[in-house]
């Protein structure tokens, strides 16, 4: 976990940190974040992958969650065991179809982000890592995605009781050097005493 892409140190000690490219199925943070569909069935990409790693336990209880509240609407968040994953949960959140305009989409991408963070803290978390949420299949454009996704965490994160560390983990080399560069261009904005910005060896 000490490669790094580029890290945001906090004044109270807390990090944001990017890593790609990368197997979000392989984080060992206390919960990963799953780009669900509503759902919660599986689907491709990252949904797909983490369920095909974490094995049945994670489709059962998506199962048990979909028969009490119905599908999953956009923005929301919940949470199942992580089954065979080395993290020992994932937090399943439906990011906007990109296009769709019925709503704020960069609202709801910012709530997407936003209550994963807050379940994880209510489950008191430590760590947590995030896909790059709605940029696959659901045709969000990613240098918009990511400026969105930066400033909610960096909003979120000061207000957390128990979370102290976020990773991005992308899997492939362009979206995290998009991510990258939100990150820094948000640092530039921040007060100098309150981030700091570093790239890493990667």
């Amino acid at each position: 976990m000490s490669d790094f892409a580029a890290r945001l140190t906090f004044a109270d000690a807390k990090t944001l940190e990017l890593h790609g490219p990368a197997d979000i199925t392989k984080e060992e943070t206390d919960a990963i974040v799953n780009a669900a569909n509503s759902s919660l069935l599986g689907g491709g990409g990252v949904d797909g992958a983490i369920h095909r790693a974490g094995g049945p336990s994670i489709l059962q209880e998506c199962k048990r969650i979909v028969a009490k509240i119905g599908s999953l609407p956009a923005g929301k968040a919940v949470i199942t065991t992580g089954g065979r994953l080395r993290a020992q949960y994932v937090i399943h959140t439906v990011g906007p179809v990109y296009g769709e305009g019925r709503h704020s989409e960069a609202e709801t991408l910012a709530s997407c982000y936003r209550e994963s963070i807050r379940i994880a803290d209510d489950h008191g978390m430590r760590s947590l890592a995030f896909p790059s949420i709605s940029t696959g299949a659901f045709g969000y454009p990613v240098h918009e995605a990511a400026e969105i996704a930066m400033r909610a965490i960096v909003d979120a994160l000061p207000h957390c009781t128990d979370v102290k560390h976020v990773r991005f983990v992308l899997f492939d080399i362009a979206t995290c050097k998009v991510y990258v560069e939100a990150a820094e261009k948000l640092s530039q904005q921040l007060h100098p005493i309150s981030a700091i910005f570093e790239k890493g060896p990667s």
